[in-house]
């Protein structure tokens, strides 16, 4: 894929970390499916680590300063948790190869989204010990692990069928060209 193409798609995934949690607060499933970690997810998948680390610093940064969502607060232990998301996500679809399309997809989110989780949770940690408040494991277990989990679920569902079906629609390239001429 040229640079410029990943440019775009990385770009459109920054502007939907910003119109996605708009769309899912109003309808006030916001905080249950995360919506800002699906475009920094699928960003690293379709761009490679260095878009995904980026969109997983940009998207938050703008959708606080144009809408105010994340809080300043919760943007110092989301920005690290993206970046996370895109860096880990990015570095699977480069060198994770099970020679199954759908496979690898899944080899590099679920590590991404675990590190991802365990990376917010102490990011937060040390804010809250830093601001003499208590911040315990069944805290985090509750807000990043329980919390979370249907938003983590749509992400397995989701992703993956997306990623494919860009594949499938030669929007993206074909991860194993030999495949795709079968498909």
């Amino acid at each position: 894929m040229s640079t410029v193409k990943k440019i775009c798609i990385c770009s459109f995934c920054a502007a939907m970390c910003y119109v996605l949690p708009l769309i899912f607060h109003a309808l006030a499933l916001g905080w249950t499916f995360s919506p800002m970690h699906l475009p920094v997810l699928l960003c690293g998948l379709l761009c490679g680590w260095p878009y995904g680390l980026f969109c997983g610093l940009a998207g938050p940064v703008l959708s606080c300063v144009l809408s105010g969502m994340p809080g300043p607060v919760q943007l110092v232990s989301m920005v690290p948790e993206l970046c996370v998301y895109g860096l880990v996500t990015g570095l699977g679809a480069r060198w994770v190869y099970t020679g199954k399309t759908v496979a690898d997809l899944y080899c590099s989110l679920v590590p991404a989204m675990i590190l991802g989780r365990i990376t917010g949770g102490v990011v937060q940690a040390v804010f809250f010990l830093s601001t003499a408040r208590s911040y315990t494991l069944a805290m985090w277990a509750g807000s990043y692990v329980v919390g979370t989990l249907p938003g983590a679920v749509l992400q397995l569902v989701l992703l993956p069928a997306l990623v494919w079906g860009l594949g499938r629609a030669r929007l993206i390239p074909a991860r194993y060209p030999r495949q795709a001429a079968l498909c």
